[in-house]
This record gives structure tokens, sequence and C-alpha cells, in this order.
């Protein structure tokens, strides 16, 4: 026996009682944490088919492939630009720990300019590349018919949505006379696409209004499939966003200023919108519902909406200062 009072020798003894070393610590915890992240990322929800879109919806228009393929390309070279830095951390972790080395203090350096041009033109690279697909794809995507299918007039207001249908729907290209002076927000060049003889109808919401069909919350926007709708959007009070999820796509509604942009439908469905710009108490409930339809049946809910008496149109919003108005028009 020891002088301790043990029988075992001292080294073996604090190796069996003491505590283990911060390294072998680790050791064994980093399967546990490689384990839990993927059992995290198995449960996500996420199925094959979803996973390429990285956590975007199924696509529900033409255009909306173009946007996914953005986001799908920005996750890539975020992807590739990750790995090269969590590859430089793991390197240098490895080949330069002072257990390796045996020195306290490495060899000090004042520059290397292999690695200073790396993080100088690599970044230079990335940001021109990520500019020019954005720029291409947004040219793309605001681009606009000068007589597209159908023309709605999208009216944001604390704190829901109003919708005029600018169409002809008496079939009568005479009337109106004139424009309504619920649209005189709407500047002339924007007001081009509407046809003749729109006299339109209407519909709208309240925080309360609910889809008749599946009970979810906001008014409901129907569309017709497959045909091209231009989308004018104003606003009555304040800077509301227009988004329907699944379009991949959303513009702000600007008071004193009119956005416009354009989708083809090609999938029938109810789809969530909502508003995507903070604009007051009541934001969380500015929500709505997009009805894709087939020709038909759209034709069909404008007529019903001319016989529940709702013909021609809520009033559009702030008219577009005069300043702004000339400075858009000079840039065209």
């Amino acid at each position: 026996m020891s002088h301790n009072g043990s029988d075992l020798p001292r080294g073996r003894k604090a190796a069996a009682g003491g505590t283990r070393s911060p390294r072998r610590t680790m050791r064994r915890r980093l399967p546990q944490a490689l384990a839990a992240g993927l059992v995290l990322v198995t449960l996500s929800g996420c199925t094959y088919k979803d996973f390429p879109r990285l956590g975007m919806p199924s696509p529900a228009t033409e255009e909306a492939p173009r946007i996914l393929s953005l986001w799908q390309g920005s996750w890539a070279a975020a992807l590739a630009v990750g790995v090269i830095v969590w590859g430089l951390i793991l390197w240098s972790v490895i080949f330069h720990r002072r257990s390796r080395t045996k020195i306290e203090v490495p060899a000090q350096i004042r520059y290397n300019l292999p690695i200073e041009a790396l993080y100088t033109v690599v970044p230079l690279i990335v940001v021109a590349v990520f500019f020019y697909f954005t720029a291409r794809d947004e040219s793309k995507l605001l681009e606009t018919s000068e007589k597209p299918d159908h023309v709605v007039n999208i009216v944001g207001y604390q704190w829901s949505w109003g919708f005029n249908y600018l169409e002809d729907v008496d079939g009568d290209a005479a009337t109106p006379a004139k424009r309504p002076k619920e649209l005189a927000a709407i500047p002339d060049r924007d007001y081009e696409a509407v046809p003749k003889g729109a006299e339109g109808v209407y519909d709208y919401g309240v925080p309360a209004s609910e889809d008749e069909d599946t009970g979810n919350p906001g008014p409901t926007l129907v569309l017709p499939k497959g045909e091209t709708v231009q989308f004018v959007l104003t606003s009555r009070d304040v800077i509301h966003s227009f988004w329907v999820v699944p379009f991949l796509m959303k513009q702000d509604v600007i008071p004193g200023h009119t956005n416009v942009f354009e989708v083809t439908p090609n999938k029938e469905g109810t789809f969530m919108g909502k508003c995507a710009e903070l604009c007051g108490a009541d934001h969380s409930r500015m929500l709505f519902n997009v009805k894709v339809v087939s020709p038909e049946e759209y034709q069909q809910h404008l007529q019903e909406l001319a016989a529940k008496g709702q013909t021609g149109s809520i009033p559009a919003g702030i008219p577009q200062t005069d300043a702004a108005r000339n400075a858009e028009t000079n840039q065209q």
C-alpha cells in the first residue's frame, strides 16, 4: 500500500478520480453536438421537394421562378463564401496552434500580399456579380405591358385593402366618358393601360373581413389564371407593402407615389397575402387573400360585384405631387 493510503499509483488515482481535461471533454461532446444539429435539420419539416427552394414557397406565377433562381444563386454564393471562411478558420486553428509549434509567440509578419489581394479582390467580384444578376432580374420583373389583359388598382389604407378592378364590365366602350374622380391620384402614364370603357367594379375589406370559402382573414382579390394582370399600387395614408407570398414578389405602396408591376398567375388556388411594411397599430391584421380562378370564373366574379352595386371605384389615394410627377416623366 502506498504512503497516501491507496494501493493505486498516485498518477492513476489522479486520472481516475480527477477532472477530465478540456480537450477530452470537447472531443466527447463534439459528436453529440453534430448529432443534435443533424436531428434539428431532419425535424425542420422540409421534404426533399422543398429543400431546393431554400425556404421559399412554391412559385404561383410565370415571373416567380426568376425570383426563386436569384434567391438560390444568392444562397449558393453565400455558402461558397462561408466554406472558404470556415476553411481558413479551421486551417489556422489546426496548423497554427501552439501545441504543434511549441512556440509561445509565433513569428510576426507585418503583411501578406497574396492574402491582402485575396480579401480585397474576391469581395469586389462577389459584389459585382450580385449587382449584375440583381439589376438584370429587377429590370425584367418591373417590365410592364402597354395593353395587359387586366388592370387592378390595389389601394392600401389603415388597416386593410381595397381592389379596383378597372374592367369594361358592361361591354360599352363609351362609358364612362372620362376618368372617375376616385382614380385621379393615378398618373396618366400608369392609367394608359386601362381599357376604354372601364367603369370598373370594386371590393374592399376591414381588419375583421374574412374569406367566405376558407375563413382566412382579410378581403379576397380574385385573379384569372394564365392572363396578365397589371397592379397599380396606391395608398391613402402611410407606406404599406403589397406582398402575395407565393408570388415571391412584393412592392411598397407609397402615398403620393404610384408603383406598378405585372404578374401572370399560373396556378389555381387561394394564397395568403399581407402588408410587409410596419404601418401602424393594426399592421398585423392587414391581411388579404388572392384567389386564382379560371378566366370564366373571374368574369363571373366581376358580374357578381356589379350585381351587388359595387360598380365604379373606391378612392385610390393621395394624389402624386407635381415634383415627383415631373421628375419621373423626365426619367422616361
